[in-house]
């Protein structure tokens, strides 16, 4: 899915172009709200990731023009700004969510996805093999039977899915899941992985050693 990123911080912006790649997403990444419109208006964007506070025009006044020109590619803010009155206005001026920096990368993945769903532009299963998950019902299914694994243990598993056939370092899975700044215990991934072995079996998830992960694009 093509998903249009604004962001005028160069380092925030290329983490969260890598780490939405690695979810899926063709990421298009542009910093200043003048090429946000350009290019929204030039093509096909399942939704828009949004900063407010970018150096030319603001992400509201963005936000403002895209909906004056009755563009209804849903739009997610994310940005800095906590207060409930930005959160308001972004809200009224017609965003569709609103998430501030310090969110989880998989918080952020969710609520893209969820705005997705809801605008029709997007699937609703992911499969490879006879693993199949429900984006929507939040449900595992491997060899048509239901398996049930928590939120980070699906996260964990759509992010190998998704990335069926590569190898996934330790970091990308934790990138993926956490996203920036933030503490994670040292084992988190290699637990979720060991669970999400007991419950869909061992040969599942395979181990590169030294490297990271993989699921395989012909999983069983």
């Amino acid at each position: 899915m093509k998903l249009l990123l604004v962001e005028d911080d160069p380092l925030l912006g290329d983490g969260l172009r890598a780490a939405l790649g690695k979810m899926g997403f063709a990421v298009t990444w542009v910093r200043n709200g003048k090429a946000a419109l350009d290019v929204a208006a030039a093509g096909e964007f399942a939704a828009m990731v949004l900063d407010i506070g970018l150096p030319d025009i603001s992400g509201m006044d963005v936000l403002r023009e895209l909906r004056s020109s009755d563009a209804d590619m849903p739009v997610l803010i994310l940005t800095a700004r906590d207060t409930t009155r930005d959160k308001v206005q972004s809200l009224d001026r017609g965003a569709d969510d609103y998430l501030v920096k310090t969110a989880d990368m998989e918080e952020l993945i969710a609520r893209l996805r969820a705005l997705i769903r809801r605008a029709g532009r997007g699937g609703g299963t992911l499969s490879v093999g006879e693993l199949t998950l429900d984006m929507v019902g939040h449900a595992v299914t491997t060899k048509g039977q239901t398996v049930a694994v928590s939120s980070r243990e699906f996260a964990v598993l759509r992010t190998l899915m998704e990335g069926a056939g590569r190898v996934l370092t330790r970091g990308q899975i934790e990138t993926a899941l956490y996203g920036w700044n933030r503490n994670v215990d040292s084992n988190a991934v290699e637990v979720h992985i060991h669970n999400l072995r007991l419950k869909l079996g061992a040969d599942v998830i395979k181990t590169v050693r030294g490297v990271g992960y993989t699921v395989a694009k012909s999983a069983s």
